[in-house]
């Protein structure tokens, strides 16, 4: 049976509370056996995220946008190079069964878009400090599709019932 590959998304240049929800989130998911996929790139939520995913043993892919691994997190497993730059949103959110979007700015919610472009589930996982995000998310997207956390525990199990019903 195939892992499921989920997708964690997010800022380079965040706070330290937004980076240590992301290292929660990791371990998180790789104390489930899924599999995480990142941006790959050594700085914010995808260094925090795929810190806390190795800290639990588990499977990172880092989805780089340069034309070699200069930059990448140390904590990957799997590097894939793609000299697409910011193209490479598109195979992030591909090859994610599921996205949970951690704070960021335009390149995060390029990825959420293009997520919901493609029916996929988002979990966005502590936008509710930013006024008028969760409206703003909601007005673009049908309900279904978005979802809202405040905690990385609260996200994975949101991703948990969203696995299960696909």
């Amino acid at each position: 049976m195939r892992k499921s590959v989920i997708g964690v998304m997010g800022g380079e240049d965040v706070p330290e509370d937004v980076q240590e929800t992301a290292r929660r989130l990791g371990g998180l998911i790789a104390q489930r056996g899924w599999i995480l996929l990142n941006g790959g790139r050594n700085a914010g939520v995808m260094a925090a995220s795929a810190r806390g995913a190795r800290e639990a043993n588990g499977t990172v892919i880092g989805i780089l946008p340069g034309r070699d691994t200069s930059g990448a997190s140390g904590d990957l497993d799997v590097a894939v190079v793609t000299g697409m730059g910011d193209g490479r949103n598109v195979v992030n959110v591909l090859s994610s069964d599921i996205l949970i979007a951690c704070l960021g700015a335009t390149g995060t919610l390029s990825e959420i878009a293009l997520a919901l472009k493609n029916r996929k589930h988002v979990v966005c996982l502590g936008w509710s400090r930013l006024q008028g995000a969760e409206s703003l998310l909601r007005s673009i997207a049908p309900n279904p599709l978005v979802h809202f956390a405040d905690s990385p525990e609260e996200a994975i199990k949101i991703t948990e019932e969203m696995l299960s019903k696909s």
